[in-house]
């Protein structure tokens, strides 16, 4: 018998091989903790028994996936996508639980048991798939916004169907007698937490984190957080509900404060390892000697899991206006199964409602159909190029788009990169209405300059066709604004075989790839670290004392020798870079004024968000921007601020201007 240090030693030094492993192979490292479960559990090399503390152990990761969902949870997010969360993701989650019943039904299960592997099934990853369309540069396409929604209403899902399983299997022994006072128990139970919750939690949550942060404590935050949400955890368990259920609650009020970005990078660590181990005692539970007796069932289950719910999922696509080649990527996308499906299926299992005969075949296809989705999704372009002529129509719709905004330019600034040091260059050159236009692979960022009326659009710069539609043909500069050498060789590239005469600037971090980039074509060659030593010297030699031509002189020099003067530095532990700086590090956000808000009818003064820290930078309105708007601009529906802060600032100065 292992003690407790052995215990977790085992669990740390597999898990910690599997995912070194699964990112060398740039595999979702979900995939390395369930096969490090399956490698070491009980059915297999033995080397870890059926462990109590490790299972109470991956039930704190589920509380914590739970609770950074619930940190998730935005209602205006929700009501700007409500007909793809609650139209195609319900019928999506609908229309599966109902087919994996009928199934269920004609091999002779009890239907409480398809009811749950039905949910179960329903599930499908969020991480590997927000993983896949994130590398793909796909997370701001249609499909994507399919695909996301579907995802939402999963996760919301869940909730309802943790009140439901251990209602459903406490009916299994009576035969189903009392299931309608059951369930109808379970609900009242339900209501009456969430409302004596979120009635008391809203009223007390704000003003006890500002009782607590005022104690600037780093170590008092993170236990506070802690104790809410095992707090409410414990309090939904004892009501006869779920962990999961509290924790989610605990996340959703948490949201509602300024605290949220906060919480959510003080949470992480707990999450993310916890939620390793909670995969790694699903690996566990899979018993390989009963796959090995049923693998003809295995084989059945995983390709009818991954083929009808993808043509399920496509075929429901198309009903919501989707054309083909959005639906078969959509349906390949999310064919696979997902970490709340093991959540529900644990429970079910645990509850005794899914014996382990009937759980073991459907976990295993669960966690093959999981091993098989980044090869599914990084095919799935040349699937739906297959299955849709209309694919091509596609493409060169998103390439009319960035064309239709360059169309009437003329020797105008083709920006690679929206970042900060490219927003930084825009509005110089806006100030000096000069033209440009702005390329990006950041949904986020495109949104929020797109919503305060700048010229930015959604495409990636390294791609011949893209840079084409931008009018590198008739553009004056190119600049690229962010790091990243691979990228700019491949711009040089084409701007070397279409418009070799055309100055490009070229942004790196520091001198490793001048040398190559300037090769490559680069007209100059900017290195952040060495431009910042050159103004901080030139700054000192002429404080010192030095002539200003001499010191520019100097400053050429070095230029022109490619910062030779600087090569090479001793590296200290201070070179690392700090995340509270980054954090504490003003940013920009675009807020929306939408029917309802607080600030409507109210003016900047009124709002006094220069209190929060905040100054408002912007204010566009009927597609016109005031650019530093005074004290006595009134708020209007429909009007868009952009606000300047920090992290915390800009989410309390939103919650002032939504909420009051």
């Amino acid at each position: 018998m292992l003690s407790s240090l052995e215990l977790v030693l085992v669990l740390l030094a597999t898990a910690v091989m599997a995912v070194v492993a699964f990112r060398l192979l740039h595999l979702p490292p979900i995939l390395g903790y369930l096969l490090a479960g399956i490698a070491i559990g009980p059915h297999a090399l033995g080397w870890i028994p059926e462990a109590s503390e490790a299972l109470h152990l991956a039930e704190f990761g589920v509380v914590f996936l739970m609770f950074s969902i619930g940190l998730e949870f935005s209602l205006p997010k929700l009501v700007t996508m409500k007909s793809i969360v609650f139209g195609f993701g319900a019928a999506q989650v609908g229309f599966t639980m109902l087919t994996v019943m009928a199934a269920t039904f004609m091999l002779g299960l009890d239907w409480r048991v398809g009811l749950a592997l039905g949910g179960a099934l329903a599930m499908s990853s969020t991480a590997i798939v927000s993983k896949m369309l994130s590398e793909r540069q796909e997370l701001n396409s249609p499909h994507a916004r399919q695909i996301i929604g579907v995802l939402l209403f999963q996760d919301l899902a869940v909730v309802p169907l943790l009140i439901m399983i251990p209602a459903l299997a406490s009916t299994v022994d009576s035969g189903g007698d009392n299931l309608a006072m059951t369930l109808g128990i379970a609900l009242l139970k339900a209501v009456a937490v969430l409302a004596l919750i979120l009635f008391f939690g809203q009223r007390l949550m704000r003003p006890w984190f500002h009782l607590v942060a005022r104690q600037k404590s780093s170590e008092l935050f993170v236990l506070n957080v802690l104790m809410i949400t095992l707090g409410l955890a414990w309090f939904t368990d004892i009501a006869g509900l779920s962990l999961a259920l509290g924790a989610f609650l605990a996340g959703m009020l948490i949201s509602e404060t300024e605290y949220r970005y906060q919480v959510e990078d003080d949470i992480k660590p707990f999450k993310d390892i916890l939620l390793g181990l909670f995969f790694v005692t699903i690996g566990m539970l899979l018993d390989v000697q009963v796959v090995m007796q049923n693998f003809l069932w295995v084989m059945i289950l995983l390709l009818a899991l991954i083929t009808l719910k993808a043509a399920l999922i496509a075929g429901l696509s198309r009903l919501f206006s989707a054309d083909s080649a959005m639906a078969v990527r959509t349906g390949l996308n999310l064919a696979q199964a997902g970490e709340f499906g093991f959540v529900l299926l644990a429970e079910a299992g645990a509850l005794r409602l899914i014996d382990n005969p009937t759980m073991q075949p459907v976990l295993a296809a669960m966690v093959l159909s999981m091993l098989a989705a980044p090869f599914i999704i990084e095919r799935s372009e040349q699937m739906a190029r297959r299955f849709s002529a209309a694919e091509w129509m596609n493409r060169a719709l998103q390439l009319t788009t960035i064309a239709a905004q360059t169309m009437k330019e003329e020797s105008h600034v083709i920006l690679c990169g929206y970042g900060r040091s490219g927003q930084n260059l825009s509005r110089l050159l806006e100030r000096e209405s000069i033209p440009f236009i702005a390329l990006d692979l950041d949904p986020q960022r495109i949104q929020e300059a797109r919503a305060a009326g700048e010229t930015v659009v959604y495409g990636d710069a390294a791609k011949r066709e893209v840079l084409i539609a931008a009018g590198l043909m008739r553009a004056k500069v190119l600049v690229v604004s962010y790091s990243d050498t691979v990228s700019a060789l491949r711009i040089l590239s084409h701007v070397r075989a279409l418009r070799p005469e055309l100055p490009v600037v070229v942004r790196t971090l520091d001198d490793t790839d001048i040398d190559r980039l300037k090769e490559a074509g680069a007209a100059e060659v900017v290195a952040e670290v060495m431009e910042g030593s050159l103004m901080l010297a030139s700054h000192a030699l002429m404080l010192f004392g030095l002539p200003i031509n001499r010191v520019m002189d100097r400053i050429q020099e070095t230029r022109e020798q490619r910062y030779s003067l600087f090569r090479g530095f001793f590296h200290g532990v201070t070179d690392e870079k700090n995340p509270i700086e980054e954090q504490m590090q003003p940013r920009l956000h675009t807020v929306p004024i939408t029917p309802g808000s607080a600030a409507i009818g109210k003016t900047l003064g009124e709002l006094d968000l220069g209190g929060l820290l905040v100054d408002v930078t912007a204010v566009r309105r009927h597609n016109t921007r005031e650019l530093l708007p005074s004290d006595a601009t009134q708020l209007e529906i429909g009007d868009a601020l952009v606000l300047r802060g920090t992290r915390e600032g800009l989410a309390a100065a939103e919650i002032r201007l939504m909420q009051g």
